[in-house]
């Protein structure tokens, strides 16, 4: 038996009875795991990576697996290219068959195209402002002017980074790409590989007179007052979007959005139910009982509305256009629910005393309870 190896089901992570399809997705995430492009100078990663190539060399292979399955890692003695240090015979490993670990890790994560991206232009990030408003201003629209910090281009040397006079250079290590491939000799053969380039850290170029106001960064921290318009009707949890108005790019990257989070004031009086409103109206027990004018609040004030005789308590009225504007269409408006609840008086005078008296003697056998009435039913 080989010494110091795992057994090759183990390293990828599956079971002796796994198809094709099992070994090739836990080949896909071990490699991504392990790719020295992402942990360069890691003995240990680099170890394990090709740890799980040899294993997906063999149980990828179905007469190779047949082989390891039956025999193991030393193979049958002096049969089909097995030897004591076992599977070395098969096609002189991934670099005899051609195999560049470069271009399954393109074909992992993009590759060529995604260090393409990284060494150009890059959007700015965007920015996010919490902002808290009156539930008046949210009705009526408000303006407001904030304060933000953004990394915006330097101004001293256009963006690029270099000193004014200067200019950026191509890295000569990798010749612009970022990345520097190795071609190194292994027991399954020759086997490249891309790094991140270790003389531009894979931005592709270098800066040999940076600019000192940036110090090569090509953007510095601003701090702006901006002038927002808050649309009439926006609701409570709703989000703005500036464009444009996030950090700036980098090498001439668009501009990051600027995000307003917006958080209204609840109102005393008005519970807001997407455009409608609602409240409460208290009327006196006179005027419900005779009917009306009485006053309801609005956004805009107190509006007078007629009532029926013999209004009852849970009565609701409707005002047509009263709610809140729509924050797409201000034209557009909700209406207003106002809710009845009747305004018993607590102290009343001689005078009125006396005539609720004799409103109730009045009554006769319409004034006796619910209960009295039931109680009398029941006793016939």
């Amino acid at each position: 038996m080989a010494e110091n190896k795992r057994d090759y089901y183990e390293v990828l992570g599956v079971g002796k009875d796994a198809d094709d399809a099992s070994i090739k997705k836990a080949f896909r995430e071990k490699a991504k795991k392990y790719h020295p492009d992402l942990h360069p100078n890691d003995p240990e990663a680099e170890k394990n990576f090709k740890e799980v190539n040899e294993a997906y060399e063999v149980l990828s292979d179905e007469q190779k697996r047949a082989a390891y399955d039956r025999y193991g890692f030393d193979g049958p003695q002096g049969a089909g290219g097995f030897g004591g240090g076992g599977f070395s015979g098969f096609g002189g490993g991934f670099g005899g068959a051609g195999f560049d670990m470069g271009d399954i890790f393109d074909s992992f994560f993009g590759g060529g195209q995604q260090r393409q991206r990284r060494n150009g232009p890059t959007r700015g990030s965007d920015l996010r402002y919490d902002m808290t408003i009156e539930f008046t201003e949210a009705a009526f629209g408000v303006k407001k002017e904030i304060n933000i910090v953004r990394l915006e281009s330097c101004e001293a040397c256009s963006g690029t980074g270099a000193k004014k006079g200067t200019s950026v250079k191509t890295c000569p290590t990798c010749g612009g790409t970022g990345q520097v491939r190795r071609v190194e000799n292994t027991i399954l053969g020759q086997m490249a590989t891309n790094r991140t380039c270790e003389t531009c850290h894979g931005e592709g170029t270098i800066i040999e007179n940076p600019c000192p106001i940036c110090n090569g960064q090509g953007r510095v921290r601003k701090n702006r007052k901006i002038e927002i318009n808050v649309p009439a009707g926006i609701d409570d949890d709703q989000i703005m979007t500036l464009r444009g108005q996030g950090e700036h790019g980098k090498k001439g990257g668009p501009k990051g959005d600027l995000l307003i989070y917006i958080t209204v004031k609840p109102h005393k009086v008005f519970k807001r139910q997407g455009n409608n409103l609602y409240c409460d109206v208290s009327v006196a027990y006179s005027r419900a009982v005779l009917g009306g004018e009485i006053e309801i609040p609005t956004l805009e004030g107190m509006k007078k509305q007629n009532i029926s005789e013999g209004t009852q308590p849970g009565t609701t009225i409707r005002l047509k256009g009263q709610g809140m504007p729509s924050v797409n269409n201000p034209q557009s408006k909700g209406d207003l629910y106002a809710k009845v609840s009747i305004n018993v008086p607590k102290k009343l005078t001689n005078k009125q005393k006396e005539l609720l008296r004799a409103y109730d003697e009045s009554m006769g056998e319409e004034r006796k309870s619910i209960w009295e009435r039931m109680r009398d039913s029941i006793g016939k």
